[in-house]
């Protein structure tokens, strides 16, 4: 009984990476800020269009609370959001893409973002389309661009 116990307990903790693996999460060796600009750079470049950037922890503040430094950078390219909204027109609930830099309390800058395939399947857009991967394939490339270390 105890053995079978700790084999759920196991199961249970290798299930739990696999729930929050809908968020993808890249360490960054820059400021919270300077990730962000250089993902807004890369964006542009990509002829993508950023639409909003807004500052949590700036918020936070405003109200006299404290808030590790948060900022949200909301984007997209209508090449990509269009098909996507095509297949499911609920997934313009989630577009714009966002993706979010903060410190975390060990002091390191994260990056992180929904999976589209997660995006898919809530909006029940075939997990496997091509526009999936198209934004799977373009999250990864801009979100390397901003956490490289060069």
């Amino acid at each position: 009984m105890i053995r079978s116990l700790a084999l759920l307990a196991g199961l249970l903790t290798a299930v739990t990476p696999a729930i929050a693996g809908d968020l993808i999460k890249k360490s960054s060796p820059h400021s919270v800020a300077t990730t962000l600009d250089r993902l807004e750079a890369a964006i542009g470049k990509a002829g993508a269009t950023v639409f909003a950037r807004i500052d949590h922890a700036g918020g936070a503040k405003k109200v006299g609370m404290k808030l590790n430094d948060a900022q949200l950078l909301i984007f997209g390219n209508p090449k990509l959001g269009t098909p996507a909204m095509q297949a499911g027109i609920t997934a313009g609930l989630d577009l714009p893409l966002r993706v979010l830099a903060y410190t975390g309390a060990d002091g390191t800058t994260h990056l992180v973002y929904h999976a589209p395939a997660t995006m898919a399947k809530t909006h029940g857009i075939p997990t496997d389309a091509p526009v999936v991967a198209k934004m799977t394939g373009a999250l990864d490339k801009l979100t390397g661009v901003a956490v490289a270390a060069e």
